[in-house]
C-alpha cells in the first residue's frame, strides 16, 4: 500500500549507520540495501539485430531531436549511434569516468552523471562537446526546471539546483536519491531507491513535498505523457504508476522476472520494461486503466537498459554482459 505524508524539512542521518536507517514511515524496513538486476541466465537466441560491443553497456538514452542512441560504456566513454544506422561507426565522447545514468537535457543534449568524478556533463550531441559542472557529492541524476539544472547527489542525500554552476538551493532528507523526474510547473519528482519511494520537490521554493512508498524496491522511472510517473519495482515485481495532480499511486501491475530497466514510447504509449531473470523485454500499453501486454521479446544477457524510438517505435536494449546493442522493430 502506498504510503502518503508530508516530508518536513531535513531528516537527521548523522546517527544512521551505513546500512540501517532511523523509523521513518516510508521505509519498508530498517535495512537501506538498494535492490540490483537479477543475474540473468544465459541469453537465447535474443530477437531482431545484435549490434556487438567490446564491453558491458551500462546506459542508454534517446535523443529524438538528433535521432540519436547513446550508450554508455564501462569506459570513460559515450558513444553515439544514429537511430536511423545504428551498424554504422558510433561517434565517441570521452567523458571523466564512467557514466551511471543518462538523461534528456533539452535541444539535443544530454546529462550525463558521473558520481565517481562529482561530476555532471552536458553533452551537446549535434557538436560531441562537453561542458563539465562539478558537484559534490556523487551526482546520480539531473533534469531542467525553468532553465536550471536540478541534480539529485546520493552520496549527500541531497537535490541540489544550480544556477550554471553554481548551487543555489539544496534539499536534504534523502536516503539515496537517483532518478529526477520533471513535474509540474517548478516542481520534481525524485526516485529515492534506499528509501524506495518516489517524493516531490518543489525547486523554486528548495522544499521537499509529500512522498509515496513505490513497492518494496524500487529502482528506474520515467514520466508519460499523461504526466504520471511509471516506476519499476525490481524487488517487488510490480509496474507501478503514480499521479502527479494529485499525487497518488494509481495502478500496480504485476510483472514477474525482476523486471528493471523502462523506457517509454510517447506515439505509442508503451512502455518498454526488461526483465533481467529471463533475459526478456516486455512492452505494455499503459494509456488505459491499467497495463496491457502487448509485445514480449527475448534479450541479449542482462537486459540492464532499454530505449525506445517512438518514431520508428525500434527498441534497443542495453546487454550489461558485453553481447551487445540488441535492436527490434515490434
Amino acid at each position: 500500500m502506498a504510503v502518503l505524508l508530508p516530508v518536513v524539512g531535513a531528516l537527521v542521518l548523522s546517527a544512521c549507520t551505513p546500512d540501517r536507517a532511523p523509523t521513518d514511515a516510508l521505509l519498508v524496513g530498517d535495512e537501506l540495501i538498494a535492490p540490483v538486476p537479477a543475474t540473468s541466465p544465459p541469453s537465447s537466441s535474443p530477437a531482431g539485430t545484435v549490434l556487438p560491443l567490446d564491453g558491458p553497456a551500462r546506459v542508454l538514452a534517446m535523443d529524438t531531436a538528433t535521432r540519436t542512441l547513446a550508450v554508455a560504456m564501462d569506459a570513460k566513454e559515450i558513444r553515439l549511434f544514429s537511430v536511423d544506422s545504428p551498424q554504422s561507426p558510433p561517434r565517441v565522447v570521452a567523458v571523466p569516468d564512467k557514466v551511471t545514468a543518462l538523461s534528456p537535457a533539452g535541444d539535443g543534449a544530454l546529462f550525463a552523471a558521473v558520481p565517481s568524478a562529482n561530476t555532471v556533463v552536458r553533452l551537446d550531441i549535434r557538436t560531441g562537446s562537453t561542458d563539465k559542472v562539478r558537484v559534490e557529492g556523487g551526482p546520480s541524476g539531473a533534469t531542467v526546471v525553468n532553465g536550471q539544472t536540478v541534480v539529485s547527489l546520493r552520496e549527500r542525500n541531497a537535490v541540489v539546483v544550480l544556477d550554471g554552476e553554481r548551487v543555489v538551493r539544496e534539499v536534504t532528507g534523502f536516503f539515496a536519491p537517483t532518478a529526477v523526474l520533471p513535474d509540474r510547473a517548478n516542481n520534481v519528482l525524485v526516485l529515492d531507491i534506499n528509501r524506495t519511494a518516489l517524493l516531490e520537490v518543489d525547486v523554486a521554493a528548495g522544499k521537499l513535498g509529500s512522498g509515496l512508498r513505490a513497492g518494496d524496491g524500487a529502482t528506474n522511472a520515467v514520466i508519460d505523457r499523461f504526466g504520471r510517473a511509471l516506476v519499476v519495482d525490481t524487488r517487488g515485481g510490480e509496474l507501478l504508476a503514480f499521479g502527479t495532480n494529485p499525487f497518488l499511486l494509481k495502478q500496480r501491475f504485476p510483472v514477474p522476472g525482476t523486471p528493471y530497466g523502462i523506457a517509454y514510447d510517447t506515439k505509442r504509449d508503451l512502455a518498454w520494461v526488461t526483465l533481467t531473470e529471463r533475459n526478456e523485454v516486455v512492452g505494455f500499453d499503459v494509456a488505459g486503466g491499467e497495463p496491457v501486454e502487448k509485445f514480449r521479446f527475448p534479450t541479449v544477457r542482462q537486459p540492464d537498459s532499454v530505449a525506445v524510438d517512438p518514431d520508428s517505435g525500434r527498441v534497443f536494449v542495453a546487454s550489461a554482459d558485453r553481447e551487445g546493442i540488441q535492436v527490434v522493430q515490434p
